[in-house]
């Protein structure tokens, strides 16, 4: 009897110890019976960025001791958003009507002849001055007619403004007077203006023309030149073979010039062919500059 309960006892102290060693072993994060036992990080799994152990070259720092430099990214700007943009300027009164270098000079001068509109002569270019500028280009076949106050439209401006009518001794008879210093053209009877001074080119160096006082011989409204072999439009000769006539080049090159007759631009040549008639009186004064 005693070696029964003997026997009872050794038996159940084997159960107790052997339920203890299980449940030492069972994982508690495991989700069942049977788990096996983790290994550690690194060796069960392959190593990540994040779990992997740091190389030589990327040494260990702590996140108080260096921020992270892309904890908070910058936003992206778009080209449109960063593009520095100017204003763009206001178109002025004078858009495409370019300002010379004679500006000043150019409206004073057409302030003082007149009938070219209304200019301000302060030296900068506007609206107005720039249709008054072109309309006196037009006028004097000055080109290009741009509305730009340069050398040629300031030498005939200023040519034009400088004229003194009054030293055309006229007198009551129809008279056509040239300027030679100037050279300008206009016509005169009984003391008053009757074609206003225009633009004119006389000889050039060894064909001056001459001045003194002439009538006109012969009128021909096409007249050809022998010794040249040019048509001479609107034609009326004063001295010899020369005479007034409509230009057959640019007037306003003053490089060259005629072998002493009187050029003139289309609408003058043929105002003044209007005017005159066999017999009508030619005052030519002064001397070009350079003959």
């Amino acid at each position: 009897m005693q070696r029964v309960r003997f026997l009872a006892r050794v038996t159940a102290l084997a159960v107790v110890v052997l339920v203890g060693v299980g449940a030492c072993a069972l994982d508690p994060q495991a989700d069942g019976a049977g788990g096996s036992t983790p290994g550690p990080v690194g060796l069960t799994e392959g190593a990540s960025g994040a779990s992997a152990s740091p190389t030589p070259e990327q040494p260990v720092t702590s996140p108080s001791a260096q921020p992270s430099r892309t904890a908070s990214p910058k936003p992206s700007r778009s080209p449109e958003a960063t593009k520095t943009t100017k204003p763009k300027p206001k178109p002025s009164a004078s858009a495409g009507c370019p300002q010379g270098e004679h500006q000043r000079a150019v409206e004073t001068y057409l302030t003082r002849l007149g009938g070219f509109g209304t200019l301000t002569v302060d030296g900068e270019q506007s609206a107005a001055d720039c249709a008054a500028i072109k309309k006196f280009q037009v006028r004097y076949g000055i080109s290009p007619s741009s509305g730009r106050a340069g050398p040629t439209t300031y030498d005939v401006a200023k040519r034009l403004a400088a004229t003194d009518t009054a030293r055309c001794k006229a007198g009551s008879r129809l008279t056509f007077c040239v300027d030679l210093t100037r050279q300008t053209v206009w016509a005169m009877r009984g003391g008053e203006v009757v074609m206003g001074p225009t633009v004119t080119r006389t000889g050039m160096s060894g064909y001056a023309t001459p001045a003194g006082t002439y009538s006109v011989g012969r009128k021909n409204p096409r007249e050809w030149s022998n010794p040249y072999e040019v048509w001479l439009p609107y034609w009326q000769q004063f001295n010899g073979g020369i005479g007034f006539h409509e230009t057959t080049t640019y007037l306003h090159n003053g490089a060259i010039g005629s072998h002493g007759c009187v050029n003139l631009l289309h609408r003058d040549a043929v105002r003044l062919w209007e005017l005159g008639s066999v017999g009508t009186r030619v005052v030519v004064i002064g001397r070009r500059p350079g003959t």
